[in-house]
């Protein structure tokens, strides 16, 4: 009777222990994810990224998996991952991963809030706690520390791009509502042309653009495609708008094309984007 006791004991803790190990094999699907796996010290346990993660530099002698759009399962396999981590988006689900039998976690980057969550639950499921809940209370305080230097100015409106058809401005697709853009927006002291619009990536006009005459421009449509912009490229997309001559942006040429991934890529450097939105929105904020 003892002896089958101390033999369910020990299978007990053996079932428990594989349960809560530390994952050692992670894969990231997204960009926000890698960067959310190294803010918390996670790199070295990090064996898979996706052909976009490109930040921090360390990524790049890192296995590519493909995309989180089109993954290549046989490349996610032959890693062994113990714990692969998911972008949750409308246009995208897990399924073929889950067919693979694989510890699946799924997080979600839409909102500022969901950024903060997001570093809770990976650093839970890597077994870093601790230092999750310090990288989320530093990412809260800067914000904090950020808008607190423009929260007695006046709200400059701002149209921020993020698609266009490559050389002119047709096809556009400004940030809209229920976006950590549009968040970091207003947290910057700013206000979006078009929070109100009834989808969180809209498609828009130049006559739309004309109606809300934004007084700045942030094109980061670039940045989709390569984090790169030459001089050259950059006169380029500012000399597009000429033509709109009555836009305050154009007038007073606050517009600024943008290739940074900052400006793209959800995750604990929601905290630089709000500083370069600061920068842009508030020359003449305090530093």
């Amino acid at each position: 009777m003892q002896l089958r006791f101390v033999l369910v004991s020990v299978l007990i803790l053996a079932v428990c222990s594989t349960a809560f190990a530390q994952p050692r094999r992670i894969i990231s699907t997204a960009p926000s994810i890698t960067e959310t796996l190294f803010a918390l010290g996670l790199g070295d346990r990090v064996v898979g990224v996706t052909t976009y993660c490109r930040y921090p530099p360390e990524v790049t002698r890192i296995a590519k998996i493909g995309t989180w759009m089109q993954p290549n399962m046989e490349a996610i396999v032959a890693l062994k991952p113990d714990l692969v981590i998911l972008q949750k988006t409308s246009i995208q689900n897990r399924g073929s991963f889950d067919k693979l039998g694989l510890r699946l976690l799924e997080v979600t980057f839409d909102s500022v809030a969901d950024i903060l969550t997001s570093i809770d639950q990976i650093g839970r499921a890597a077994g870093v706690t601790p230092r999750a809940q310090a990288l989320r209370k530093s990412v809260e305080q800067q914000l904090a520390t950020l808008h607190a230097r423009v929260a007695r100015t006046r709200p400059t409106s701002v149209l921020f791009l993020v698609g266009r058809t490559p050389g002119t401005l047709d096809a556009m697709i400004a940030v809209g509502p229920r976006t950590y853009i549009d968040e970091a927006i207003g947290i910057a002291g700013g206000q979006n042309i078009f929070g109100s619009a009834a989808m969180s990536y809209a498609k828009i006009s130049p006559e739309e653009i004309l109606a809300r005459n934004p007084q700045v421009i942030i094109d980061a449509s670039h940045g989709a495609d390569s984090p790169d912009m030459s001089d050259a490229e950059r006169r380029a997309q500012i000399a597009l708008w000429q033509r709109y001559s009555t836009v305050a942006a154009v007038k007073s040429g606050r517009i600024f094309p943008e290739a940074s991934e900052v400006f793209l890529v959800p995750g604990p450097r929601v905290v630089n984007l709000v500083g370069e939105l600061v920068r842009l929105l508030h020359p003449e904020a305090p530093r």
